[in-house]
């Protein structure tokens, strides 16, 4: 059987959906079987309304950029699919999961939750039972894990789940070595 998972990331116009902000981008990467493949979801989204100053310096994304871009009930039926039966992996989740969840209840999918409809692994929980009382940022993780992240000068959807990807794997990687069969020492002299 083909695991798959979704390494997923947003950015957002402010912290707090409750308080009207919004997503403005979405990046995923599709894992199999924890291998990366070519499939991707990317999308920069109109909010309707101004993102607050703090986040354009986390992220760079201005309102300018995205004022001719589709608005989440334009991808809402699209995401959902691509993301649909994968295990979702999102650093700190509860994050991008609250806002997902609100996009989703406003353009009036409310019975949906994503982690309701997939798996979800936060790995900001798993660093910090790996890692207590250390800093588990992701750029942190990066360089814990010898990450190259140096191209990471702002935060951006697709990049941040590329890099956390590769945090995730090696984050996990002696936990997969546990389930993979072992070589016979001597099937292999026999040759």
């Amino acid at each position: 059987m083909r695991e798959r998972q979704i390494i997923l990331d947003t950015e957002t116009t402010g912290l707090e959906p409750t308080q009207g902000h919004r997503v403005i981008e979405i990046g995923c990467i599709e894992l199999i079987n924890r291998r990366q493949t070519t499939r991707q979801f990317h999308v920069y989204l109109q909010p309707d309304r101004g993102i607050d100053a703090e986040a354009v310096r986390v992220h760079g994304i201005t309102n300018d950029f995205l004022k001719n871009q589709p608005r989440f009930p334009d991808i809402a039926e699209d995401f959902l699919t691509f993301v649909q039966g994968a295990g979702l992996v999102i650093h700190n989740a509860p994050f991008d999961l609250g806002f997902l969840n609100h996009e989703l209840r406003l353009c009036g999918r409310g019975q949906v939750a994503l982690e309701r409809l997939c798996a979800v692994e936060d790995t900001l929980l798993l660093a910090r039972r790996r890692h207590p009382g250390q800093r588990n940022s992701l750029d942190a993780l990066c360089k814990r894990y010898n990450i190259d992240n140096s191209q990471r000068t702002l935060h951006g959807a697709l990049l941040d789940a590329e890099i956390l990807a590769d945090v995730y794997l090696a984050m996990t990687r002696e936990q997969s070595s546990m389930f993979e069969p072992e070589i016979s020492h001597a099937a292999g002299a026999a040759q």
